[in-house]
């Protein structure tokens, strides 16, 4: 009897049909309510353990990332997009996003600039390299500081550290009328790092010719912390010296009547010298709002490798003609 419990068993003397006393029954029939409850807790735990496991059964799983996206263009919004794309696999993202509502882009280019942040932080590599160009609205005589604002949340709030911010000056640029304020002949050029160090560095590609390559000068006495400096000394100028954070582009069409279909489009070049900086040969090359698709159409000619997305699949379809014509 009561197999389940495993313990209870009858008294001798109920068995034996002998005279039974009163304190064995009670003893008795104790033990056998101890092993009714703890039957009768396996059965809910078992129970409550059951309804969990189909519980977990019936839950949307969230996407699993794919092993490769390599050489794709994507229709869609960039943030779910690049939610489909494996971690740490980008060595560069390249891209200028929309913003202060300076271009309608057929009304479909509205996201959160950090949270855009946050996924390309995900999937670069550790020393991978991630690069706006962006410039703010003027309104009322007052800047929206939007690229200040980004670069300030993108570190605060999405980890990457700022490498630098380079000045794109516009040559060119139209606007010479203007007579309320400044002419805008720049934008901004944010390079932010994530981890400790790039883990690919040459700006050999981008040195620009020394206007006195191989004259003889005294000087290069730098400053000291205490204001006083070292001592000068002679140098033979270098035929080639780094650009700085000053880089000259012509404006943003490149005479190129199929990045003219697009409503806001950057230079060629700026990816260009971009790329060959601080992706290696062979590497993966992201712009998550690829456009005219500048980047995607130089990753190929400097021969790394690509993914594009946008949401509009016009743009898509320039990027696509671009790659036939151009990369061919």
């Amino acid at each position: 009897m009561d197999g389940y419990a495993g313990t209870a068993t009858w008294p001798s003397t109920i068995t034996g049909m002998g005279q039974v006393e009163k304190g064995q029954v009670e003893n008795w029939l104790y033990i056998k309510k101890l092993n009714f409850v703890h039957f009768n807790n396996n059965i809910h735990r078992f129970a409550d353990k059951k309804m969990e496991a189909n519980a977990k059964k019936e839950e949307p799983q969230p996407p699993q990332p794919e092993q490769s996206h390599e050489n794709k263009l994507f229709v869609g919004h960039c943030i779910d997009v690049l939610k489909t794309i494996q971690s740490g696999c980008i060595d560069v993202a390249i891209t200028s996003p929309p913003y202060d509502d300076l271009r309608a882009y057929k009304g479909n280019y509205k996201l959160d600039l950090t949270e855009l942040g946050k996924e390309v932080f995900r999937v670069l590599k550790d020393g991978g390299i991630y690069v706006m160009v962006i410039q703010d609205q003027t309104k009322n005589y007052g800047k929206s500081l939007t690229s200040f604002r980004t670069a300030i949340s993108h570190c605060d709030v999405v980890g990457f550290k700022l490498f630098e911010t380079c000045i794109y000056k516009k040559l060119g640029c139209e606007g010479a009328w203007w007579g309320r304020r400044f002419r805008v002949d720049h934008e901004y050029i944010h390079i932010f790092l994530k981890g400790a160090k790039p883990q690919y560095f040459d700006k050999t590609p981008i040195k620009i010719p020394s206007k006195h390559a191989g004259k003889s000068m005294t000087g290069c006495a730098s400053r000291k912390t205490d204001g006083t400096t070292f001592k000068s000394k002679e140098v033979v100028i270098n035929d080639t010296k780094c650009p700085g954070t000053i880089w000259d582009y012509a404006n943003g069409g490149d005479k190129n009547p199929l990045k003219r279909k697009h409503p806001a489009v950057f230079p060629d070049k700026i990816p260009h010298d971009i790329i060959r900086v601080f992706c290696p040969e062979g590497g993966l090359v992201l712009d998550p709002m690829c456009g005219s698709g500048s980047t995607i159409v130089q990753a190929v000619k400097t021969g790394r490798k690509f993914i594009g997305i946008d949401i509009e699949a016009e743009y898509i379809e320039i990027v696509k003609e671009r790659l036939r014509k151009e990369c061919a």
